[in-house]
């Protein structure tokens, strides 16, 4: 690699503050789930305006959440092939059929026209992806759900902080679950949370992820253990740690500044970017999502990433699509996102990137292009 610095495509971002509320748990000696992760809770439900259980990753919010709406073996879930695997992993954990589905290329997200042709008498939820922190055509999904009698759990792991309508992502609407790995819009490290208003979805989820020990959490949050208990459901071992929460309290109180940063970079990008002529956008207002990704689609996109990290600019894929690989492999015909498979770019996109840092990244775009 000719250059000195590297670029990272994504990273972290922890401060003082964050180190200081983990010590503060490490002092207190009570690692796992306890008052820490009730508070986070809270705050959650107060920035949602609807209640929020925090689990132990966004894969397990996924999980559970199916599993709260009795989803279960031989039912289908409709979900789009372009998304990280772990909304695939999350369908078949519960013994249901993930059932992949083409994205509308403006948005890379969910085509729900695709999903209605592929709807069969077993189908029992659509999973629409908010891709890189994009909803696309959510009042549309929400209208065909309601029309077939289908369960909604949004796979809401790029949007948090993302704006709707007017209205805060997971803060409406059926189930959502978020993602707070340690590259999120927010982190507590690892985490996630699901949100709903249906109380009894909420109630199997709190229970479920505490092995299935009935109303385990009350207990859990005021100290205590439960000791004489019952089980009628399966449950796993999926609650969140003290330790977890209390980064994920103090990342909650940034939020403004944290959408502010990521949507002022995004934007630059579509200034800097936005005369050359082998890049095109998705189709988003990044200044109502809080981007989670910088995705373009790219002319040569092999080429220009092999020559961006010759230059100390890493890049991603986001994602490989799920219907080739081996435990999903399927013959199903998605020729539209096979086609974007090949020309998406994920370019840097952090808190820590600073604007010089974007424009060295497209100037690099502008100079390789310019070389073809």
């Amino acid at each position: 690699m000719s250059a000195s610095k590297l670029i990272r495509l994504s990273k972290s971002h922890i401060g003082d503050a964050e180190k200081k509320a983990v010590m503060g748990v490490i002092d207190r000696e009570y690692l796992g789930m306890g008052a820490e992760v009730q508070q986070f809770e809270q705050g959650l439900s107060d920035f949602f305006g609807r209640p929020a259980v925090c689990v132990v990753n966004g894969t397990a919010a996924l999980h559970l959440a199916l599993q709260a709406c009795g989803i279960g073996p031989g039912d289908q879930v409709l979900v789009q092939s372009l998304t990280y695997v772990a909304s695939f992993q999350a369908i078949s954990a519960t013994g249901a059929i993930p059932v992949a589905c083409e994205v509308n290329p403006a948005t890379l997200t969910l085509d729900w026209r695709d999903a209605e042709k592929r709807m069969t008498s077993r189908t029992k939820a659509i999973m629409p992806v908010h891709y890189a922190g994009g909803v696309g055509a959510l009042d549309e999904i929400y209208e065909f759900a309601n029309k077939h009698g289908l369960r909604v759990i949004e796979d809401a792991a790029h949007a948090f902080g993302t704006i709707y309508q007017g209205k805060r992502v997971g803060g409406f609407g059926d189930i959502a679950c978020f993602s707070f790995g340690g590259i999120k819009n927010i982190t507590s490290g690892e985490g996630g949370c699901i949100v709903t208003s249906d109380p009894e979805v909420l109630q199997r989820v709190q229970d479920a992820r505490l092995l299935g020990v009935e109303k385990d959490t009350q207990n859990r949050f005021s100290g205590q253990r439960s000791w004489e208990f019952d089980v009628s459901a399966q449950g796993w071992r999926y609650h969140m740690s003290n330790i977890m929460a209390a980064i994920g309290i103090e990342q909650l109180s940034q939020i403004t500044s944290f959408k502010d940063k990521r949507v002022k970079l995004a934007n630059l990008y579509l200034t800097e970017l936005a005369d050359v002529s082998e890049i095109s956008f998705l189709n988003h207002d990044y200044d109502e999502l809080m981007p989670h990704l910088f995705v373009v689609k790219a002319k040569k996109r092999e080429n220009l990433r092999s020559y961006l990290l010759h230059e100390g600019v890493e890049t991603g894929i986001h994602y490989k699509l799920n219907h080739v690989l081996s435990k999903y492999k399927d013959t199903v015909h998605l020729p539209v996102s096979v086609s974007l498979y090949n020309e998406i770019i994920s370019l840097p996109l952090h808190l820590d990137l600073s604007s010089d840092d974007v424009r060295f990244v497209c100037n690099k775009i502008k100079k390789f292009y310019k070389l073809c």
